[in-house]
């Protein structure tokens, strides 16, 4: 499979050029080249299929011939080792639990798939590749677990400080070893701005390998398809149509939705949910895309007010405005709102959510107004605990700590400060 920029303006690339660069020469996304869906009989033998067949049989023609299948089997059957279950709320919202991982954030599945991939590419090469990385929370802890110990790879992460939870700080900032945390005083739009400025800056790029492990890299956005798939085998059989409500940042995990759908999974409609950083709900609703310095809220990890997938949910649909429409409805909700949403989901079923999933549920919500006979499944994309602050008091319970996040927290931080994209220039020149 090869690569073209979403800039029209690079060379295609390779899987391997495309994951190891990340971003193109001139600046754009990779998008494949072509999008082969799956035969029909795949879907209807959805359920003698077990994850890793599904996983390797959706992911195999993006990768091919680049990485052998027996190598791909042995990578989709790693990333994979934990479950994907979906809870039945009521008759028309469920949710599907994506932080049994290790760090337990749906990033876990595209992070360790991408490491992976990365670790095979560098087998043979003696030369280092420093992974840079833009977090709003949970991709750094992601990233950091996924590649740490990773031959032949460093990885620095920027992230805001005082914008993340202490949990997912503590995730990113106390592991060591080829990972190290730059602290920015910022917001997460600073962040990427410094990370995609140090991609097109040649004094850099002439002396280091760089590559990023945000959504951008294809290798760590394209995994996420795997599990709307999961869910579809788990749901199909009671329900006729069914619609995934997204908590929606970067826009990557909806967008990997939306390629499922390309590849066959019989899914109508996605619902992009925002919290306060409303750009695409607000491009819905006027057809006109303008960014906005993001803004702070609960729900962290969407806090972004710059999309970069976007632009690869606009090539899924050719750029048509209503054929996205079609396929896209996008809702914002407040702090105050989503805080509502998490306590009614605790007093009306027992269950605990955290702020994005909450955010998830409103989307559900909003959108069974109008499609009431659709099922909606929201993605709990990080476990509670790791917003514990916000979410026991909104719940007023306290919440047990799993094993991973006990792991953590007696660490101790440690991060470099910086403010300027100068500082992060000057630190990943010294490390060359």
């Amino acid at each position: 499979m090869n690569y073209y920029s979403l800039n029209k303006k690079a060379e295609n690339a390779s899987f391997k050029d495309a994951v190891i660069k990340g971003l193109a020469p001139d600046k754009g996304l990779y998008f494949p080249e072509s999008i082969t869906p799956l035969p029909s009989s795949f879907f209807d033998n959805i359920d003698n299929l077990s994850h890793t067949e599904i996983a390797f049989e959706a992911i195999k023609q993006f990768v091919s011939p680049e990485i052998p299948n027996d190598i791909l089997k042995t990578i989709v059957e790693d990333t994979l080792n934990f479950n994907f279950p979906v809870v039945q709320l009521n008759n028309t919202i469920s949710t599907l639990e994506l932080f049994h991982g290790p760090t337990m954030a749906f990033k876990d599945v595209g992070a360790r798939f991408m490491a992976r991939c990365l670790g095979y590419f560098n087998k043979d090469n003696n030369e280092e590749v420093t992974v840079l990385v833009a977090t709003s929370g949970d991709t750094g802890g992601a990233v950091a677990n996924g590649f740490l110990g990773v031959k032949g790879v460093n990885v620095v992460i920027l992230y805001p400080s005082g914008k993340v939870s202490d949990i997912q700080e503590k995730q990113l900032t106390t592991l060591g070893k080829n990972i190290t945390a730059l602290e920015v005083n910022g917001t997460f739009d600073d962040c990427q701005a410094m990370v995609k400025t140090a991609f097109l800056d040649e004094e850099l790029t002439s002396q280091m390998q760089l590559t990023s492990a945000n959504s951008i890299n294809v290798a760590r956005w394209l995994p996420q398809l795997f599990y709307f798939m999961f869910a579809y085998k788990q749901l199909h059989n009671k329900y006729e149509e069914i619609v995934f409500s997204v908590p929606s940042g970067n826009f990557g995990n909806v967008c990997a939705g939306m390629m499922a759908q390309q590849l066959g999974l019989p899914i109508k409609h996605f619902i992009a949910s925002n919290n306060e950083n409303n750009v695409v709900t607000r491009y819905l609703q006027t057809q006109e895309y303008t960014t906005k310095p993001s803004v702070q809220t609960i729900s962290n990890a969407m806090d972004v007010g710059d999309p970069s997938n976007f632009i690869r949910i606009q090539e899924i649909y050719k750029n048509a405005f209503n054929t996205l429409k079609d396929n896209l409805s996008s809702y914002s909700f407040s702090d105050a709102i989503t805080k509502e949403a998490m306590l009614e989901i605790y007093n009306n079923y027992n269950y605990v959510a955290d702020p994005h999933g909450a955010v998830g549920y409103l989307g559900c919500k909003a959108y069974l107004k109008d499609h009431p006979n659709t099922h909606c499944v929201f993605l709990e994309t990080a476990h509670p605990t790791k917003f514990l602050d916000v979410v026991e008091d909104v719940v007023k319970v306290k919440q047990p700590l799993p094993p991973q996040i006990k792991a953590v927290m007696g660490k101790e931080k440690v991060s470099v400060k910086i403010s300027t994209y100068s500082d992060l220039k000057a630190f990943l020149l010294k490390i060359t």
